[in-house]
């Protein structure tokens, strides 16, 4: 999760994070200890994060200018277009190769520091950061939230589920956007086989997901052993359409609830 990006922190923890992993898997520092790749210790989206946004060139208004670059395109405007792209690339992997360099001396230096820690401390002290962030302990997945079957804009989240609540997050922050207690779920199941709904007391939330199945079971799994009473089946199909504007959000990120224009939403998954 560390490395996929799904625990929000600084920099300089991540950097400490790699160097306890360094030392619990090589202990002491040592010019003759096997280096994992920097991205099997770093988070690479963070590097990648510090190289420049390429900037795009208006597209052409004028009709002649438009012709001129279409005549243009397979010959040598095309290769020049080549040519620069390659040299883009070039320079932005140079970059990377530079950035990546500076953040594995950073970590090395960490992990001097760690000299005389053995494996089970520096274990204890790496969960010990990640526990730092609120959301420690959950499964997250990666959704698109619709605050109305009609809405065109989906809103990506994470949603991570827990041993005592389901919470929502916006990717790379530490604290959640709505969360709700096992108590408060009313019903859950598949739409079809990309959307999930999750009923919270009198509102709805629709997530558009490839993990329909396994958030399901997990959600399932932990009603169970909290002891709490199963989800209803939702009701039946309404017959009418919901209204064409969208849910406002009066309170978190959960619309208030409305008939599906969905298929009839399976339950829960058995025990």
């Amino acid at each position: 999760m560390v490395l996929r990006g799904y625990v929000p922190t600084s920099e300089e923890t991540l950097q400490m994070l790699a160097a306890l992993r360094l030392q619990s898997l090589n202990s002491d520092f040592s010019t003759h200890a096997a280096f994992p790749r920097l991205e099997e210790l770093f988070p690479p989206h963070v590097l990648h994060a510090r190289l420049p946004t390429p900037r795009h060139r208006p597209a052409a208004k004028c009709r002649g200018a438009r012709l001129r670059v279409g005549l243009l395109a397979g010959g040598l405007w095309g290769q020049m277009l080549a040519k620069q792209r390659a040299e883009r690339d070039q320079r932005l992997w140079g970059r990377l190769r530079e950035e990546g360099a500076s953040t594995m001396a950073a970590i090395v230096e960490k992990w001097k520091l760690l000299q005389g820690m053995g494996r089970p401390e520096a274990m204890a002290a790496y969960v010990a950061l990640v526990r730092e962030w609120p959301g420690f302990g959950s499964t997250l997945f990666d959704v698109d939230l619709r605050a109305s079957p009609l809405e065109a804009r989906p809103q990506r989240l994470w949603l991570g589920i827990g041993a005592k609540a389901v919470s929502l997050y916006k990717p790379g922050e530490l604290e959640p956007l709505d969360s709700f207690g096992y108590s408060r779920i009313s019903s859950f199941g598949a739409s079809d086989s990309s959307t999930f709904r999750l009923s919270v007391e009198d509102r709805d939330l629709l997530f558009e997901t490839s993990q329909v199945d396994e958030i399901a079971q997990l959600l399932n799994t932990y009603l169970t052993s909290t002891g709490t009473q199963q989800p209803p089946q939702p009701q039946e199909l309404a017959t009418s359409p919901p209204p064409s504007d969208p849910a406002m959000l009066p309170q978190g990120l959960c619309p208030k609830a409305r008939p599906w224009l969905h298929q009839p939403p399976v339950g829960p998954f058995p025990s």
